[in-house]
């Protein structure tokens, strides 16, 4: 196999040790309940988490839900009702999926449980709008904030002012019944109240915060939006149990693993990368080159794996995702070198709002984008990453994967 294929292979490796299968069935090995008990699934993997769920507790479910992401469902799961909606702005369908969620919930007793399975992508997937704030605010202000440099921390920080379920609201609902959580981690540093924006964890953030990170990044929102924010969600829950069963701390050691299997040696670089997406190509192109020039910080053959995500500020027009920003920005810095390769991937296998998981690039690239007429600082400057790479080949594209968990990057030198 050529450095390409072993990139490939690696993101496969990593992205499968966090398939919620077995993550969601280790957690229930030894689960007991005793009053009725009910599952909803959020998120970008919550068919896969309730499927299953389904296959380790069987028929002491008595009635499911899920809520995941449009062409995330793989079929139906029995008794469970399943529905898609919008990523990573809500829609009607949303609204509609939520509503159902607390119907099913709403005659729960205290000696009763709800299975909550959470995952990546539940902000825009289980949302119920505050008083008097209408989907389209939520809609309008999303799509500011994502076309911000606003951190997934303090797009989530905004959402949870803004809505009936989020911030802790939905443990409310749900007393005096209990709920055990089972949650897979797509946020840096695990944070509970910030995954899926923390329907089920004690809000962290104030409405103070809140209305700080409108006023920094020069949101606009109509009255009835900042007076919701004005209002405070819960500091303390007490009827709900949590576990993270998967993050990207488990997919990077599992792609170091692989990549030794291949004999790189390897190295996690960090868990936690957050900043602009081409920043943080030029910065891996950089160790690329010192490599390539003085062997450090590794003598190859080496992989350095990074674990995170990034951002993009959307000033442009054309197709993208942070994941093919990162990767374009980094082939202008490998341009020439031999046996290099970045990778850079989403875990979910939905870039942006593209079909593909991410880019992949090496020293050729560049000269690849040439011949074909491609400008690539005017492509990044429209943010036209997918049109690019796919031109070239550079697409690595998995499908929907049924996980979620970050960005895993991966660099390459033989």
């Amino acid at each position: 196999m050529n450095v390409r294929d072993d990139a490939l292979r690696i993101v496969e490796e990593a992205i499968r040790a966090v398939y919620p299968e077995n993550a969601v069935k280790k957690a229930l090995e030894n689960f007991r309940s005793t009053g009725n008990m009910k599952v909803l699934a959020i998120g970008k993997a919550a068919w896969r988490m309730a499927k299953a769920a389904r296959e380790s507790l069987e028929y002491r479910i008595s009635e499911g839900i899920v809520i995941t992401k449009y062409r995330h469902s793989m079929g139906d799961i029995e008794g469970f009702v399943t529905f898609e909606a919008g990523h990573p702005i809500p829609d009607k369908n949303t609204i509609e999926a939520t509503k159902r969620a607390l119907d099913m919930v709403k005659d729960l007793k205290g000696e009763d449980l709800l299975l909550f399975l959470v995952s990546g992508g539940g902000s825009s997937l289980f949302e119920l709008p505050a008083e008097n704030v209408e989907l389209e605010d939520l809609i309008n202000i999303t799509d500011q904030l994502l076309r911000s440099r606003a951190t997934i921390s303090e797009i989530n920080a905004v959402r949870k002012h803004l809505s009936r379920v989020k911030g802790g609201h939905f443990a409310e609902i749900v007393n005096p019944a209990g709920i055990f959580s089972l949650v897979l981690s797509d946020v840096l540093g695990d944070r509970l109240d910030t995954i899926a924006s923390g329907p089920a964890y004690p809000d962290f953030t104030t409405s103070q915060d809140a209305l700080g990170i409108i006023g920094k990044y020069d949101i606009k929102l109509p009255p009835r939006a900042l007076n919701a924010l004005k209002k405070e969600t819960p500091k303390s829950v007490e009827n709900v149990e949590t576990r993270i069963v998967g993050s990207i701390s488990i997919a990077c050691g599992a792609a170091k693993v692989a990549a030794e299997q291949l004999g790189y040696t390897s190295m996690i670089l960090t868990t936690s990368l957050d900043c602009e997406a081409r920043e943080a190509g030029t910065f891996l192109s950089a160790i690329a080159r010192e490599i390539s020039a003085r062997e450090r910080p590794a003598k190859r053959p080496c992989a350095i794996v990074l674990g995170g995500e990034t951002v993009v500020q959307v000033k442009g027009k054309g197709l993208g995702g942070r994941n093919q920003e990162l990767a374009l920005s980094a082939a202008c810095g490998i341009e020439g070198l031999e046996n290099i390769v970045i990778a850079s991937a989403a875990t979910d296998g939905t870039d942006g709002p593209t079909d593909a998981a991410g880019g992949l690039v090496d020293g050729e690239t560049m000269t690849r984008l040439r011949e074909r007429g491609i400008d690539v600082e005017e492509v990044l400057n429209n943010n036209d990453s997918h049109h690019a790479l796919e031109v070239v080949g550079d697409l690595i594209k998995t499908g929907p994967t049924g996980t979620n968990v970050s960005d895993l990057i991966v660099l390459l030198c033989r």
